[in-house]
């Protein structure tokens, strides 16, 4: 249906020379509720872990552009129609590069495997962090456990207050001017 390998090469230069890290290039059903599909792009800027709207847009049109480009030259990249969706990774985000299990360690996460460590398949627990290509977690029913990098299925964040707390935020700017209407405060 999608060459996500090619569609990886074609991204990540385009996320780079924006000065953003590729963190996942997915396809999935779109959220639009239409029965079609969804290209998943997430970027980051490395200083903020982040992106914001109009880095989204900057990175969505280079992308739209590079892939019209390799389907004009001929490659048949998508097979159908397809929305294209660049967003952050935000807060609870997936962890996909070896970068992230070491970034993020300390931190709640849920990780599923392709196959059983210490007779487990899906873990959740405390990331420990990761040691060349052995990541560790310490699960809450299992404790600790040790698997491959290249066994994992999926990894994400799981959103806590020490997650909050830990990130960064985007822009605080103009916060100081928000002024919350009396009457409304008055009635609730």
């Amino acid at each position: 249906m999608a060459d996500i390998a090619r569609l990886t090469q074609l991204i990540e230069p385009e996320a780079q020379a924006l000065g953003f890290d590729l963190v996942r290039v997915k396809m999935m059903p779109s959220e639009a509720g239409d029965g079609g599909m969804a290209l998943q792009i997430m970027a980051e800027d490395p200083t903020t872990g982040q992106l914001i709207i109009d880095q989204c847009a900057a990175l969505s049109r280079r992308v739209s552009d590079a892939i019209d480009s390799a389907e004009e030259a001929g490659e048949v990249l998508i097979e159908g129609a397809y929305h294209l969706e660049v967003s952050s990774p935000g807060i609870d985000r997936p962890l996909t590069r070896a970068k992230d299990f070491a970034n993020w360690a300390g931190h709640e996460a849920k990780v599923s495997l392709t196959e059983k460590a210490d007779g487990h398949r899906n873990l959740r627990g405390i990331l420990r962090g990761i040691e060349g290509d052995t990541v560790t977690i310490v699960d809450n029913r299992a404790g600790e456990v040790s698997f491959a990098f290249n066994l994992i299925h999926g990894a994400k964040l799981v959103l806590t207050d020490e997650l909050i707390a830990a990130t960064k935020p985007l822009d605080t700017s103009g916060v100081e001017d928000i002024v919350e209407d009396e009457e409304e405060k008055a009635d609730s």
